[in-house]
C-alpha cells in the first residue's frame, strides 16, 4: 500500500492515454509553430503579445519546454502566426 506522501507526489491517473494524446497534439504543434516563428518577420515579444501569452512562453516553447504550454496556448500562438486553426 503506497504512503501518503507517495499518494500526494504521484496521483493516480485515471486515463493515461489521455495524457500520450495530449502530448502528441502539443508536440506537433510545437514543431509547427516554431518553424513558423523561424520564418516569421515578427519578433517573439509580438508575437506574444498578439497571441495574448507571456514572452516567457514563447521562450519555453521555442527551447521544447512544452510541457509548460497548454494546448489552448499553443493554438493561440498557431492563430497568430499562421492565421488558420490547426486541424491537430
Amino acid at each position: 500500500m503506497p504512503s501518503y506522501s507517495e499518494e500526494l507526489t504521484d496521483p493516480p491517473r485515471t486515463s493515461p492515454d489521455l495524457d500520450v494524446r495530449d502530448l502528441e497534439k502539443r508536440t506537433r504543434l510545437m514543431r509547427v509553430l516554431t518553424r513558423l516563428i523561424a520564418v516569421s518577420e515578427m519578433g517573439c515579444k509580438e508575437i506574444a503579445r498578439e497571441a495574448d501569452v507571456s514572452k516567457q512562453k514563447v521562450s519555453h516553447l521555442l527551447a521544447g519546454r512544452i510541457e509548460l504550454l497548454s494546448l489552448n496556448e499553443l493554438e493561440q500562438l498557431r492563430l497568430v502566426l499562421d492565421g488558420e486553426p490547426s486541424s491537430f
